[in-house]
């Protein structure tokens, strides 16, 4: 398990990614360009009732914002993880991680469930997830990945390299508060969690598609977990 960690989240492996100045000033200026739109779009997605046809548009919106600021911001790293002597794409620990992160959600989800002064907390879970029962699973299903895709590809790969200092605190804090922007709690909670784990998997790695199979692990596993927990 030492190796797992240390290899997933903390051994960074040989790269070279280095911008020029120019290069990376323009990386920072698309970066806060589509943070702002970004901003606009999810301010008109929080107008919209949860769970109605405009709310999911605008939630694709944004997630293809994420994902045009990204692409736009510079070129984009999958990363690398050590495998012996050698170097390799991360595929199966990312997803191994997801799945020990949703292990950890799942039973604090159990334990906020019996805490009688977690009660408010609890009735704002039930009232988002009532809303994803009267709707399509195919359809949760393709907006929560594209979601999880897009937000690792802005967070994780242009705002990671847009960070001259302390990218990984930076990249969390800033995907937190856009999460809290929802008025979700328990969200904002994961968020700080989930943009930590993935901002050090960054970092080890040098890509985005470590966080990327992590991120895709965790939101798709407490799709389905987190009604079973809540409304049964």
């Amino acid at each position: 398990m030492r190796e797992f960690v240390r290899r997933s989240l903390w051994e960074m492996v040989p790269r070279d990614q280095r911008q020029t100045p120019a290069a990376l000033r323009r990386r920072q200026l698309v970066t806060i360009g589509f943070v702002l739109v970004g901003a606009v779009v999810l301010g008109f997605t929080l107008r919209t009732d949860p769970g109605s046809q405009a709310f999911y548009l605008l939630t694709l919106v944004l997630a293809a914002v994420w994902t045009v600021g990204a692409f736009a911001s510079g070129p984009l790293h999958l990363g690398r993880i050590a495998r012996g002597e050698g170097l390799r794409r991360p595929v199966l620990s990312p997803i191994l991680l997801g799945a020990i992160l949703v292990g950890v959600f799942v039973v604090g989800a159990l334990v906020i469930r019996e805490i009688p002064f977690a009660d408010p907390l609890v009735s704002q879970i039930r009232s988002v997830l009532r809303y994803t029962q009267e709707t399509p699973i195919a359809l949760l299903v393709v907006v929560t990945a594209l979601n999880g895709i897009a937000e690792e590809l802005f967070f994780r790969g242009a705002a990671y390299a847009a960070v001259t200092r302390h990218p990984v605190s930076v990249t969390s804090v800033a995907y937190t508060v856009a999460t809290l922007a929802t008025g979700n709690v328990m969200l904002g909670f994961a968020a700080v969690l989930l943009g930590v784990v993935v901002g050090l998997q960054r970092r080890a790695s040098g890509g985005i598609l470590a966080p990327i199979l992590t991120h895709l692990t965790w939101s798709l596993s407490m799709l389905f977990l987190l009604p079973l927990i809540f409304l049964s």
